[in-house]
């Protein structure tokens, strides 16, 4: 067995489709594809876009005989397996609308994962349900007593019968698929992405975004139910007649260096992660692995998060320094599933770029004064990355509470609006309501600020934590404690909860291995100095076990989950806190 090819003589084409089954049907002319790789890096499956219209269509057939009505929903629990592509491309022949699933279950979650896809099913309405082996107990667990169509494995609808029938793609402002949002911050919300909003924004993606080339061969570790995997390297790829190499989430977070293998052994140049992937796979790295890997091909390496910190960054380019890897393959992106996928790219070729601004001029005003940059890391700094200008067809808006414009470096909500922005939350009007204007701007929940075009994203607006009057955003309380000695980067989650009196303090639940009562100690009381130092507040920090901490459907992780964990167990000595508090705040 043998991956797909990087070149072909298929003539690039990344626009004017006018659905998702025209982008597929063209990149079926070629010889590029799918190919999956296991948890030893070793390629055990080969699907080429060729494969993959053909299996599409005879799927299609199949369930179209079982009668539902266009526009059902058929959800897909989205292990990276070939499976996911086939039901997904089945569905836009057939006339039924994918909705993607989570697959991850955390250790110990079993009945959390099934009320999730549960409460999903019933919120995108599915009628169909199909699952892998691996997770056929979790969706029939979950589907019990739901009146659905049909429930099953792969096999179940492959033995359905086909129907003779003519197969009608959906098109135009039909949907292409339902998008989960990753709910960091509240149960996801199902955005419903048209036909025509996909084509457009993995256009600008392929042309203005990433300069997209026959030369580029694309490396995946990301969960194809997450925006990020689904557009980026299901879609995009497909759409550009790509070929794009994916390894699982689980087998990247348990080896993340197979990641490096794919993209040296298959001369990858794309590739995308949040922060903490870089830094896990930056952990993991070995002396040997500087003769091991050849990363020279490695164009664009896009950094995507609510706020993108630089050090995991920068640590992992040193370290791969070596082996050909070039820092100005960064590309910081922002973008939700609100928009489909990319609202902004960093210039290419351009790496990180940061600016330093005051920190008590932001906290006090929301102003990102601009310090010179040898000031990076000095007390009284923040570091904010740069994530580019937004792609031609988005309308950017910074604005205050009262939804009036502020000036440029003046902090604010970000609101969008373009083809690329969805009109509301699927079957969701509350949800919608809260997030979008009359006149068709939509409320990002981020906030941020504007020099020039270029957007800087600071926090989401619901986990800035406000003390008396003053805004302080926990990726930067977060940052100081991991600078403590035993404290793990993305290990951390800062958020503000009632203290004792009632009001408002900062919070850091943090995990560790340790158990020792003195060296618990002494890292809750340093975390706790280099706040107070920081930042002039006092905060309490809370210390507990590794895998404590709760992730959304992505990965990051959920300050208001850690949250409501935290108010759960919590329960305040009056006296032990007041007084411990107190003598943070005089020193």
């Amino acid at each position: 067995m043998k991956p797909t090819g990087t070149n072909q003589s298929l003539p690039l084409r990344n626009s004017d489709f006018g659905n998702v089954v025209d982008a597929l049907e063209y990149a079926a002319r070629g010889v590029t594809g799918c190919n999956f790789y296991d948890g030893r890096g070793e390629l055990y499956a080969v699907l080429t876009y060729r494969e993959l219209r053909d299996q599409a269509r005879t799927l299609a057939r199949r369930l179209k005989s079982l009668g539902c009505p266009r526009g059902a929903r058929l959800a897909i629990v989205a292990e990276t397996d070939p499976l996911f592509h086939r039901f997904f491309f089945a569905c836009q022949y057939a006339g039924l609308v994918p909705v993607a699933l989570p697959s991850g279950v955390q250790i110990g979650g079993r009945q959390s994962y099934v009320e999730q896809i549960r409460n999903m099913l019933i919120s995108c309405g599915a009628e169909l349900a199909v699952a892998p082996e691996s997770h056929a107990g979790f969706l029939r667990e979950a589907t019990a007593g739901l009146d659905l169509v049909k429930v099953g494995v792969a096999a179940d609808f492959d033995a359905l019968p086909e129907d003779g029938g003519e197969l009608v793609p959906m098109a135009g402002d039909e949907l292409a698929y339902v998008q989960y949002t990753s709910g960091s911050t509240r149960f996801p919300r199902g955005v419903p992405i048209e036909q025509r909003a996909a084509l457009a924004n993995l256009a600008e993606i392929a042309v203005s975004g990433l300069r997209m080339t026959q030369n580029d061969r694309l490396v995946c570790w990301l969960p194809f139910y997450h925006d990020m995997g689904l557009v980026g390297f299901v879609l995009s790829p497909l759409a550009s007649q790509l070929s794009v190499d994916y390894l699982s989430p689980r087998n990247f977070a348990m080896r993340p260096r197979l990641w490096l293998k794919l993209m040296s052994e298959n001369r990858g140049t794309m590739s995308s992660s949040p922060p903490f992937g870089y830094a896990l796979c930056a952990k993991r790295l070995r002396w040997s692995d500087c003769e091991r890997y050849d990363l020279s091909s490695w164009r664009i390496a896009c950094v995507g998060a609510e706020r993108i910190p630089p050090e995991p960054l920068e640590e992992f380019a040193r370290l791969l320094k070596p082996n050909g890897f070039d820092p100005k393959a960064f590309v910081a992106c922002y973008g939700m599933a609100e928009c489909t996928l990319a609202i902004s790219f960093a210039p290419l070729r351009a790496g990180v770029e940061i600016d330093v601004v005051d920190q008590q001029t932001m906290a006090a005003s929301g102003v990102a004064r601009p310090l010179p940059p040898e000031r990076r890391g000095t007390k009284g700094s923040l570091t904010f990355v740069d994530c580019g200008e937004a792609m031609p067809s988005y309308g950017v808006a910074i604005r205050d509470a009262a939804g009036r414009d502020v000036p440029e470096r003046h902090c604010g909500h970000i609101f969008l609006k373009g083809p690329c922005v969805m009109k509301g939350y699927f079957a969701n009007e509350e949800a919608t309501r809260e997030v979008m204007t009359a006149d068709g701007w939509m409320n990002t929940g981020d906030i941020g600020y504007r020099v020039g075009s270029r957007i800087f994203v600071t926090a989401r607006h619901k986990d800035v934590i406000i003390i008396n009057g003053r805004n302080i955003w926990p990726q930067d309380l977060e940052y100081l404690a991991e600078k403590i000695e035993g404290v793990k980067y993305g290990h951390v989650s800062a958020f503000a909860a009632p203290g004792p009196d009632g009001a408002d303090i900062a919070v850091l639940v943090t995990e560790t291995r340790e158990t020792n009562p003195a060296v618990l100690a002494r890292v809750a009381a340093e975390i706790r100095a280099s706040i107070q130092s920081g930042f002039g507040i006092p905060a309490h920090v809370d210390l507990v076990p590794s895998g404590t901490l709760p992730r959304t459907s992505s990965g990051k992780l959920s300050r208001s989950q850690t949250r409501r964990a935290f108010m759960a167990r919590q329960s305040w000595s009056l006296a032990e806190n007041t007084s411990d508090v107190a003598r943070e705040a005089n020193g």
